[in-house]
């Protein structure tokens, strides 16, 4: 037990001190802490020898409810609405059509064994949110593709553990007549919504509703909140973890008392599992069994990557006018990462006699994904030109951490570049009564706000004002950085039009 509190620390700090020495390349934190637990285990160094696959399947469950929440909570309702159909397509029959090429190309076309063809079909059918805002972080896309990527790897997983789920139950003698298993996967698909929607509203009311002295006790309640959604969807047999994400996407997208700190409490707590979780699983890794298998594991991401995958996308985005351009990015940005390996767990804790040689296969093949799409979206977004250098995330930031009702919010606005374009004095500025530019960031430097300062562009300005007034502020201010209208003289009018043409004739 010594080693937990020993090596299991050294590992955490190994990962964020790599993290922070190899994000000048973009390098995913999720590969990093897979290769920290795969060094720290049996197979390398051999600190920490922990092989308990029933136990790391609990676990990554429980990682993988914090993440999924924290994806809802992120998600914007306006974001989702411009791209509901695409990305809801992409993330409930895209998975599907995922799964069922891999599983036809495998079985019927490499010859694999059925079971081996379709758990691996459906264990890999979803991407991987956490890598994707990873490598995508420094990258500036039109707000359309960004969103559509963005929304689909966050609600995808559901989906894929669903079909994993119905799968490890047939091939383990326990599966239901069909009808019951069609009526099962309406209930898993349909209840799970209402019942996330349902404690989510709750949770809002309670939020807004308790002045705790303590505002500890907001993320008690936060962690009990998610933690009932998830237990009473499992006690009803429908699917906790889109009941999860549902929740997080209901309560993010509602204001309620100390909001902010919960965003930074929930977000903390994703980020904290996605690396644990990693950790846990890299140690799950024996690369010297990796010897048998990599021929396979590279065949299962080439199918993956350039035949089930793209085949998904081109045909779950018909006449949705997305271009051929937007539909290649999407196609290769469908990295794998964390649910796949978490699923891959799943045949080895259901006794499967084909359930290692299952979590090495789909161990090795998300380790090329993250490696090759991962390392190269980036590139791939530039050589599309869909993508310019993002600006630097500002080094300062405000945030309005409220402990009781308050219509009061601080409003972040990016103002447009080019890069110190010099524009108005705060002074010029017409904002509503009462509000406060509280904050200028601009790039390494700490600006404090009075009314002859000048704004720039790419500043990042905090405004303290009434929530309802966001909209005109964030106008008022990319207004003022607008070129200005032509004056009239140099307007070329029909009549003046009339007099230049007769006087060069």
């Amino acid at each position: 037990m010594d080693v937990v509190y020993i090596v299991g620390p050294v590992i955490l700090i190994a990962v964020v001190l790599a993290a922070m020495w190899l994000d000048r390349w973009s390098v995913p934190v999720i590969l990093i802490a897979l290769a920290a637990g795969i060094c720290f285990g049996s197979d390398v160094l051999n600190l920490w020898n922990f092989d308990n696959i029933a136990l790391t399947n609990q676990v990554a469950n429980l990682a993988l409810v914090f993440i999924l929440f924290y994806g809802g909570f992120s998600t914007k309702r306006a974001d989702f609405k411009n791209v509901a159909l695409p990305a809801g397509g992409l993330a409930t029959w895209g998975v599907a059509l995922t799964a069922a090429v891999t599983f036809v190309v495998l079985h019927f076309g490499f010859g694999w064994a059925f079971d081996k063809a379709i758990l691996l079909a459906v264990i890999v059918s979803s991407t991987d949110a956490a890598a994707i805002f990873s490598i995508l972080r420094r990258q500036s896309l039109p707000k359309k593709l960004s969103s559509t990527v963005e929304i689909e790897s966050a609600a995808n997983d559901p989906m894929a553990i669903l079909l994993t789920v119905a799968v490890v139950e047939m091939l383990t003698g326990s599966q239901q007549p069909v009808p019951m298993m069609a009526l099962s996967f309406l209930w898993q698909f349909g209840a799970a919504p209402l019942l996330g929607w349902a404690i989510a509203r709750g949770a809002v009311w309670v939020f807004n509703n308790l002045t705790p002295q303590d505002r500890g006790h907001f993320y008690v309640l936060t962690l009990g909140i998610v933690l009932l959604v998830f237990g009473i969807a499992q006690l009803i047999g429908t699917s906790g973890m889109l009941a999860v994400f549902i929740t997080g996407y209901v309560i993010g997208n509602r204001s309620f008392v100390h909001k902010q700190g919960v965003a930074n409490f929930s977000s903390a707590i994703a980020t904290i599992a996605n690396i644990g979780m990693f950790v846990l699983l890299g140690l799950q890794v024996f690369p010297r069994q990796w010897a048998n298998i990599w021929q396979e594991g590279i065949l299962l991401f080439l199918v993956l990557t350039f035949v089930a995958r793209p085949l998904a996308v081109w045909i779950s985005t018909l006449g949705m006018r997305l271009s051929w351009k937007y539909k290649l990015f999407i196609s290769w940005a469908g990295l794998r990462g964390a649910v796949p390996i978490v699923l891959a767990t799943y045949p080895m804790a259901a006794g499967l006699a084909v359930g290692n040689e299952i979590f090495n296969l789909v161990f090795f093949a998300v380790l090329l994904s993250v490696a090759f799409q991962g390392g190269s979206l980036g590139a791939l977004a530039r050589g599309l030109k869909l993508t310019v250098p993002a600006r630097p995330r500002p080094l300062f930031h405000l945030e309005l951490v409220t402990m009781a009702a308050s219509d009061l919010d601080m409003i972040v606005i990016d103002l447009p570049g080019p890069r110190n374009k010099t524009g108005p004095c705060i002074a010029e500025l017409n904002l509503p009564q009462g509000a406060v530019i509280t904050l200028i960031t601009r790039g390494k430097e700490l600006v404090i706000p009075k009314g002859s300062t000048l704004l720039k562009g790419w500043d990042q300005v905090s405004v303290l004002a009434h929530a309802n007034e966001e909209g005109n502020i964030r106008s008022l201010l990319m207004q003022a950085f607008e070129p200005p209208p032509p004056k009239q003289d140099d307007v070329d009018t029909p009549a003046a039009l009339e007099i230049k043409t007769k006087s060069t004739l």
